[in-house]
């Protein structure tokens, strides 16, 4: 079902990190439009609603009236101006997100044809730690891969031994 290429083993890696925490008997609002791995997350048998499109950093209305277990966010908050606002709003009791991980040979992610298809933040794993605990998550479980091309260059080279995404399983932390 899955290859080692991209974005497919992103996506084995997401959903074994997923099934670990997340039973299917859970509901999940998963941020952002339905995608390839809302479809997967389907085909494994989780009840899951995505959010419609709307954006994120003006209309939290799709998170604030979820009723949702679970929140899952697959490479969303770095398209965000403020990625805190939606954190904090999220009413489910555990997170599962991941981000992709700030290289230091490589700048930030910009579509030179989508607009929205820009990174505004791309995470050190401390970064994304910082902003969970400041919204009120404590991070349960956390997760790092690299994701290598078959180009050649320095920057490929590299890409095989730096991790490039950072996921979280977070539980809402009650004072």
């Amino acid at each position: 079902m899955y290859e080692k290429s991209f974005p497919n083993k992103r996506f084995k890696h997401t959903i074994t990190f997923l099934q670990k925490h997340i039973s299917n008997t859970e509901s999940i609002l998963d941020l952002g439009v339905e995608n390839p791995f809302s479809k997967i997350m389907m085909e494994h048998g989780y009840a899951v609603e995505n959010t419609k499109g709307e954006d994120l950093d003006e209309d939290l209305s799709s998170i604030a009236n979820s009723k949702a277990d679970v929140v899952t966010a697959f490479e969303i908050f770095e398209h965000l101006l403020s990625p805190y606002t939606v954190l904090k709003e999220i009413k489910a009791d555990k997170l599962v997100a991941s981000v992709p991980l700030k290289l230091w040979f490589s700048s930030a992610y910009r579509s030179k044809t989508d607009m929205r298809d820009r990174h505004y933040h791309e995470f050190e794993d401390w970064q994304f730690d910082w902003l969970l605990e400041k919204t009120g998550w404590k991070i349960v479980d956390r997760q790092k891969w690299t994701n290598p091309t078959k180009k050649i260059g320095i920057r490929p080279i590299l890409r095989w031994f730096t991790p490039r995404y950072y996921i979280v399983y977070a539980e809402r932390a009650h004072n």
